[in-house]
C-alpha cells in the first residue's frame, strides 16, 4: 500500500473523486475474472453510489486493443448505437492509480454517437464505459486492455520541453452537410504529467499537471464538457461529433490542475455553404 499513499499524495486537486482502484497496488495479469469483477464492484459503489447499472446494453461500446502497443497512448473509440437518449458518458480504466479518466457531458449542439480519445493504461486491467441515459437510467460496457507503466512511462523529453506551447489547441472539422452531423478533432498541447513519471536528469518525480476540464461549444449551445485526469495521454486529442445547426464558432475552453486556463475559438463552415 505504500505505493498507493505516495500516488495519493502526488494527485492532488482532482475535479473527478480521487478513487485509487481497490487492490492497484497487486494487480496482476494472473488475476481472475472474481478477483476483476470484485475490484470493479467496489469502484462503481464509490462513483455511482448505489445506483443500478445494466450490464450487456446496447447504449455504449466500447472498442480498445487487446494489447496496446504504447501503454502511455492506449486508443480508445465509445460508440454511442442510442446517442438522442445518452445524457452522459464516464470511462473507468479499473486498474490505473485513479480509475475515473473522464467524465461527458453532452449538450444540445452534441452528436454523441462516437468519441475516441488516447489514455494512459498502468496494468492489464478492465476498461469500463458507463452511459447515462436521459431518464436517469445506467448502461455500460467492458473490454479488458493487456498493457502496464503507462502512468509513469518517462516523456522522452526534458519537462522544459514537453510545456513549451501548453495550452495550444488546433482544431480539424470534417465534411459538413446540411442536416448532417460533422466529426471534429481537438488537439491540445499539454504534457499532462501524472506525478508518476521520474525526470531522468533530476531522478525526482516531476509534479502532476493535467487537463482537468474542457468545455466544447457551438455558437450559443453546449457541445460537452469534459472532466478528466491523469490518466488521459499528453496532449490530448478528443475526436467528437457535433450538430452544425447556425453559425459558429466552435469555442473550446480548456483548465489544469495547477490554475492554467486556455481559451480560443475556431471558425466553423456552415452546412448551407
Amino acid at each position: 500500500m505504500a505505493s498507493s499513499r505516495r500516488t495519493t499524495a502526488l494527485l492532488t486537486g482532482l475535479t473527478l473523486p480521487i478513487l485509487l482502484a481497490a487492490g492497484s497496488a497487486h494487480a496482476a495479469a494472473g488475476d481472475s475474472d472474481n478477483q476483476r469483477a470484485e475490484r470493479w464492484g467496489e469502484i462503481k459503489q464509490q462513483i455511482f453510489g448505489d445506483a443500478k447499472i445494466q450490464s450487456g446494453g446496447k447504449a455504449v461500446r466500447i472498442d480498445a486493443p487487446k494489447r496496446a502497443d504504447d501503454a502511455s497512448l492506449v486508443p480508445i473509440t465509445l460508440t454511442v448505437p442510442d446517442k438522442d437518449n445518452v445524457a452522459e458518458l464516464s470511462l473507468i480504466i479499473d486498474d490505473n492509480p485513479t480509475p475515473y479518466a473522464a467524465h461527458f457531458v453532452f449538450g444540445p449542439a452534441a452528436d454523441p454517437s462516437e468519441l475516441k480519445l488516447r489514455v494512459r493504461v498502468n496494468n492489464y486491467t478492465d476498461v469500463h464505459a458507463v452511459a447515462k441515459m436521459k431518464d436517469g437510467t445506467f448502461q455500460e460496457a467492458a473490454e479488458y486492455v493487456k498493457a502496464s507503466g503507462g502512468c509513469s512511462a518517462p516523456m522522452g523529453m526534458s519537462d522544459e520541453e514537453a510545456m513549451q506551447g501548453m495550452g495550444d489547441m488546433r482544431m480539424k472539422f470534417g465534411e459538413t452537410q446540411p442536416g448532417k452531423p460533422v466529426q471534429a478533432t481537438l488537439m491540445i498541447r499539454h504534457p499532462n504529467f501524472s506525478g508518476m513519471q521520474m525526470n531522468q536528469v533530476t531522478r525526482d518525480y516531476t509534479p502532476a499537471r493535467y487537463i482537468q476540464k474542457i468545455t466544447v461549444s457551438y455558437g450559443d449551445k453546449s457541445v460537452f464538457t469534459m472532466d478528466g485526469d491523469i490518466s488521459i495521454s499528453a496532449n490530448p486529442v478528443i475526436n467528437f461529433g457535433y450538430l452544425p445547426d447556425g453559425a459558429g464558432p466552435m469555442k473550446v475552453t480548456a483548465t489544469d490542475n495547477q490554475g492554467g486556463h486556455w481559451e480560443k475559438s475556431f471558425p466553423v463552415r456552415s452546412a448551407s455553404n
